[in-house]
């Protein structure tokens, strides 16, 4: 399995694809602001042929680029249906700051050919089987991407995307439009602690980490799990 990734220029969001291998199709994974260099290049140095575009949630750092990509190779984009009219409209989870800090200056367009992810489905796409769960909090429509993590450059069980749910040391922040605290706890408890230890976490931003990692140090999930200790801080990461 290749999985290779970089920030993008802006928000340090980073944008991943995954592949069986080199010279095969593969998925790209959150394009954001200003990647579209990075990423034919990526694609090129691993001879990767893009067979679709998945969104871990409907923000603009994780989104802005998937229409030139999807539409440059006549592709379908996925996204769950709670974030899918971010894609026609971003501002709307946007707060009155970052609208007033885009307001216009970024030229923004729709992918022509969206589809939508549901919760629990497996999907197969480019000899991949991509597991899909629903992890909202940070939006209504965030998602987990999880697949078979054999073959990977950590050879561990399983490999999550995680978007913007959970970072190394934190999660994704709750107070943008969309964004609940109590409905991201539920979804730490209900679909990150049960991941085994050894997974694999690839976020939306900052550097890779595990799944024991995160439960043996991250204070929000360590509030979860009901283990003490003070309060963590409305965490503040993500658009």
């Amino acid at each position: 399995m290749l999985v290779a990734g970089f920030p993008a220029d802006a928000f340090g969001t980073n944008c991943y694809v995954v592949a069986a291998g080199p010279g095969e199709q593969c998925v790209v994974v959150d394009p954001g602001i200003g990647v579209i260099d990075r990423l034919d290049a990526l694609l090129a140095e691993h001879r990767l042929h893009p067979a679709a575009v998945l969104l871990t949630h409907g923000h603009l750092d994780h989104t802005f680029s998937v229409a030139p990509v999807c539409g440059a190779r006549g592709i379908t984009a996925y996204v769950h249906p709670d974030d899918r009219e971010l894609l026609a409209d971003p501002t709307k989870a946007l707060s009155m700051d970052l609208t007033q800090l885009f307001g216009g200056r970024l030229p923004y367009a729709e992918p022509e050919d969206v589809a939508e992810l549901t919760d629990g489905t497996t999907l197969a796409l480019a000899g991949l089987e991509i597991t899909v769960d629903h992890a909202p909090g940070h939006t209504g429509g965030s998602v987990l991407f999880r697949l078979p993590g054999a073959g990977s450059p950590w050879e561990a069980e399983q490999i999550c995307l995680s978007g913007d749910v959970l970072f190394a040391g934190s999660i994704g922040r709750t107070d943008l439009p969309g964004g609940s605290m109590p409905t991201m706890l539920t979804s730490l408890r209900d679909k990150i602690l049960p991941l085994a230890d050894d997974t694999v976490v690839l976020p939306g931003h900052g550097p890779e980490t595990t799944i024991g990692r995160e439960r043996a140090t991250n204070p929000y999930l360590a509030e979860v799990a009901g283990m003490g200790g003070a309060r963590p801080a409305a965490p503040t990461r993500g658009l």
